[in-house]
């Protein structure tokens, strides 16, 4: 799949269509700036917006993957596999999304636990009080911190450095 022949496309398609950047963003509800990466190859649609793409535009999704047009419709059936496949994937996303969430809020909880300890126990010198704030602190700050990077851009290149660690394909 050839993606800087796919961005081609999508702006051949578009300037067909006798549209801007900005009126096709507003159309699919994203930005400007990510159809823009769609054109130059930088950056792919979501499987969803794909099929949107397709429908809008009137030709194949193959079409597209293809990067040029061919004269056949897609069918039914293969529209409806490919957004119950973008449904799966949209799921997925709100699922992560949601233990993301989740774990903010542990962290900062445990952040807030870890500041009443300190301003409010009496006698933290014990050995107990200290381990306890070690304990708390750690897991306040490795929620954060975890939280942080995964949310961050930096997150896909740690998730594409593992997977060449660990010897699976890259995608």
């Amino acid at each position: 799949m050839d993606q800087g022949k796919i961005g081609e496309f999508l702006k051949e398609l578009r300037k067909e269509k006798g549209i801007t950047q900005e009126q096709l963003a507003d159309k699919l509800n994203v930005s400007r700036r990510t159809v823009s990466r769609w054109e130059t190859g930088s950056n792919m649609p979501d499987l969803d917006v794909l099929v949107e793409l397709a429908d809008y535009y009137d030709v194949d999704l193959r079409d597209i993957f293809n990067g040029k047009r061919r004269e056949e419709n897609m069918d039914a059936e293969l529209k409806d596999t490919l957004l119950q496949a973008a449904d799966y994937t949209n799921e997925l996303k709100r699922t992560i999304l949601k233990r993301m969430n989740i774990m903010f809020l542990l962290g900062t909880i445990a952040m807030i636990v870890y500041i009443i300890v300190i301003f409010v126990v009496p006698d933290k010198d014990t050995p107990v009080m200290s381990f306890v704030e070690g304990v708390i602190l750690g897991s306040s700050a490795g929620l954060l911190l975890i939280g942080c990077l995964i949310t961050s851009p930096f997150a896909e290149r740690l998730m594409k450095a593992k997977r060449k660690m660990i010897g699976k394909p890259v995608s």
